[in-house]
């Protein structure tokens, strides 16, 4: 008799779950159950619809550092399932990927159809049978007491599906209500948070930048032992970019702890310590004494960028290196270094949104992903209090733990609770 291994949410880690457990044990009846009408609807939007597969680190511990929540536990499982495995993966089935400069990997295709369709044709070939528009609002764990030995799922169409085994993946929720379900198996929650959002700057000194970007940078939180140095882009509310986002990241559970209100520092020139900035501009000043300050950038900086600052510097318009007081001077080593800027409120990119909480990883086996209070229950992706930071890390854990969590429900051992 085949047993019933039922399978909720379909994102990634749901299909890469699903897939991996039909395809090591073939005896398996895979039931794969989507609330909504749309399968891999993050898969789709990511990477600006080019899906951000992975990220070209292919050592456990090295990959493991880029997840401010679950590093410790995923440098494990990235050594049964990494990056280099994912690649491989999606390779064996016809999908090549490429690294970019900065580490990214996408399919050669750039088109996040590529992999949906991939993971939708290897299910399918694999027997994977796929239901949407159908969500689950209870489970019921098995209780020999009673003499009920499987899984009681009860449907959002009123209806009940009994299993064996069952993965959830239902992703992150960014609100805490949206956990009461898996809180009545006894399961403790880390609280959600936001994770991954741009900063908002209402009196943003620099607002009339929009669009202006600088490829390296360093943000750091006053206060804070908080920094991260990246690319950096000027917005019309704030500032954005990978600096940002993976700062957000890091500091998710801080920010939203002083409800994101707290000043930002920005080093716009982050190769300088203060003393060799000052070094430099006064060597400057000696071999162009009769350039006009404000009117020839510096340091690669984009011209409007260095304008702007040398205007919060009160730097008059027209006064050249050689006249420069040393007043001006100051303000101009600060605005490099150490430009403040005063944050009010964050914009989440919806369909880029990522939670920081979820399942609590005290009470789940990273081994298997199976529950230690449920025998036979696992969790993978999102669900679980894993996030990482911009640029295919959340993808990985998805990856890596459906992996797991699908070898370990294709064991034909049914663990008694």
């Amino acid at each position: 008799m085949k047993y019933k291994v039922i399978v909720i949410g379909g994102g990634a880690a749901g299909f890469f779950g699903a897939i991996t457990c039909a395809q090591a044990n073939p005896d398996a009846e895979v039931i794969l159950l989507e609330k909504t009408n749309k399968l891999l609807s993050k898969v789709l939007v990511s990477g600006g619809g080019r899906c951000n597969v992975t990220h070209n680190c292919f050592a456990p511990g090295p990959l493991s550092q880029h997840y401010p929540r679950g590093a410790r536990q995923l440098k494990e499982a990235f050594k049964t399932f990494g990056a280099q495995d994912t690649v491989a993966w999606f390779e064996q089935r016809g999908v090549k990927l490429k690294t970019e400069a900065d580490g990214r990997m996408f399919p050669v295709t750039d088109n996040s159809q590529t992999i949906a369709d991939c993971l939708l044709q290897e299910a399918r070939r694999v027997g994977v049978s796929i239901k949407t528009g159908l969500g689950v609002t209870n489970i019921i764990a098995p209780d020999p007491t009673i003499d009920q030995r499987q899984f009681i799922l009860k449907l959002s169409n009123g209806s009940e599906l009994k299993a064996d085994k069952v993965l959830i993946c239902t992703g992150g929720n960014p609100k805490t209500t949206g956990y009461d379900w898996l809180r009545e198996l006894g399961h403790p929650i880390q609280e959600p948070v936001p994770s991954l959002f741009t900063f908002n700057v209402p009196g943003n000194p620099l607002k009339e930048l929009m669009g202006v970007s600088v490829p390296h940078a360093r943000v750091r939180i006053a206060g804070q032992k908080l920094e991260y140095e990246g690319p950096l882009l000027i917005t019309h509310w704030g500032y954005s970019g990978p600096a940002v986002l993976k700062l957000s990241a890091w500091g998710a559970r801080i920010f939203h702890d002083q409800q994101y209100t707290f000043t930002a520092l920005v080093n716009w020139v982050p190769a300088f310590t203060e003393e060799s900035l000052r070094v430099h501009l006064q060597d400057y000043r000696q071999t162009h004494p009769k350039k006009v300050v404000a009117t020839n950038p510096l340091f690669g900086l984009p011209q409007r960028l260095w304008k702007a600052l040398t205007s919060l510097a009160e730097i008059q318009a027209d006064i050249k290196w050689a006249e420069l007081p040393a007043r001006n001077t100051n303000k101009l080593v600060e605005a490099l270094l150490r430009m403040a800027v005063d944050v009010k409120g964050k914009t989440t990119f919806k369909e880029e949104f990522v939670t920081c909480g979820g399942i609590d990883l005290s009470q789940v086996n990273m081994k298997t992903m199976e529950s230690r209070l449920h025998p036979n229950l696992c969790f993978a992706g999102e669900v679980l209090d894993i996030d990482g930071i911009t640029g295919g890390f959340n993808f990985q854990a998805a990856w890596t733990t459906g992996f797991i969590a699908g070898k370990s429900l294709a064991s034909k051992t049914i663990t008694a609770p």
